[in-house]
């Protein structure tokens, strides 16, 4: 009988190959593929300009996380990098099929638990329930709030967001081929247009997924076409991330409320959609639809998972009436091992090692 397997940490290949070490994880169904090392250094003296460096000199980095044939054309990634806040554990660049988003709630309800088990952050007190993971994002900074049991996390995850408001109410828009639109316009670390799925003769909660992206991408383009996005602290943050289609039901009750976000390239996401939660519970407020700390359940009618949101206090931004939301999901690990899990963040290696199959650098 042969004797047990021996598994080196990188298979046999080209020493002139470069390779991305990851793990993957998702978040309501939705994947996150975050980079441990291999990455070419991301320079910039803030995070917006990272991004933008990121984007016109490592912009091979990003194709070969997310496509096939080591991801696939709905992949999420996270590259982390050096913060120039203060108060922040660690800063993030979000990547996707088209580029870089300025913020991703799965991400970071991901990225909580991550940070905790890896070491990313002081280890909470021995008798603390949760542990505090600040997150600079392109958008801002924000609290995560991570479950735990001493330096290992623990089931759900929350998170308060940056200042979001409303841009723009009952916006008439012209979709070509499906006439004129009534949409919202709000803003929770991304914009998005929201349009109840009825409008366009769809249910969101039965329709053929083709159906949905088709009306939610034509949406899309026609206010990018017609409607012009702003943000009172950077243009780098003013664009029209993607559209959410709902079930209509924005009046508050105990049963949950359905949308899908087509975001991107025509990218689905699995999960109800952190930021897009965000947005929608400013939105609802904004309509006098919803309390303070009154809590909402958001489900994606993709895979039927659950996020919960509520607006924890007002505030501002720039000239905008906000609120601050707390959102919370579960993440869970896809691919991890328990000596990873336990390592520093000087020393960790991913179990998923990505031969790149041509230079990095």
């Amino acid at each position: 009988m042969a004797g047990p397997l021996t598994v080196p940490w990188m298979p046999p290949h080209d020493p002139g190959t470069p390779a991305l070490s990851v793990v993957d994880m998702h978040t309501g169904g939705e994947p996150l593929r975050i980079v441990l090392a291999g990455c070419p250094e991301v320079v910039g003296p803030t995070l917006l300009a990272k991004r933008r460096y990121m984007r016109q000199h490592l912009d091979h980095v990003r194709r070969r996380l997310m496509f096939e044939p080591r991801g696939h054309r709905d992949m999420y990634g996270a590259v982390l990098v050096p913060s120039e806040l203060p108060d922040a554990h660690l800063g993030v660049l979000f990547l996707n099929n088209e580029g870089y988003s300025s913020m991703c709630g799965h991400a970071v309800l991901a990225l909580g638990r991550f940070a905790l088990d890896f070491g990313l952050v002081p280890a909470p007190p021995s008798d603390a329930q949760e542990a505090l993971v600040n997150i600079h994002c392109p958008c801002g900074l924000v609290a995560a709030f991570v479950e735990c049991e001493g330096c290992r996390s623990r089931g759900p995850v929350r998170f308060h967001s940056v200042p979001a408001f409303v841009l723009a109410t009952d916006f008439l828009v012209d979709v070509p081929g499906r006439g004129k639109v009534v949409v919202d316009i709000a803003y929770g670390g991304a914009f998005y247009a929201f349009v109840s799925a009825e409008k366009l003769g769809l249910d969101v909660c039965s329709a053929k997924m083709g159906d949905l992206v088709a009306a939610a991408s034509a949406v899309t383009e026609a206010v990018k076409a017609q409607f012009k996005i702003s943000h009172p602290d950077s243009e780098d943050l003013a664009f029209l991330y993607g559209t959410i289609l709902t079930d209509g039901k924005d009046t508050y009750n105990e049963e949950p409320t359905t949308n899908i976000c087509v975001f991107a390239d025509e990218q689905v996401d699995r999960s109800p959609t952190g930021s897009g939660v965000t947005a929608r519970i400013a939105l609802q407020y904004h309509k006098g639809l919803l309390e303070l700390n009154q809590t909402r359940a958001f489900k994606s009618s993709a895979t039927g998972s659950v996020f919960t949101g509520k607006a924890v206090r007002e505030a501002k931004c720039g000239d905008f009436k906000a609120v601050i939301v707390e959102v919370s999901g579960q993440a869970h690990y896809t691919a991890m091992d328990e000596s990873s899990c336990r390592s520093t963040s000087s020393s960790v290696f991913g179990v998923l090692t990505l031969l790149t199959g041509g230079k990095l650098d």
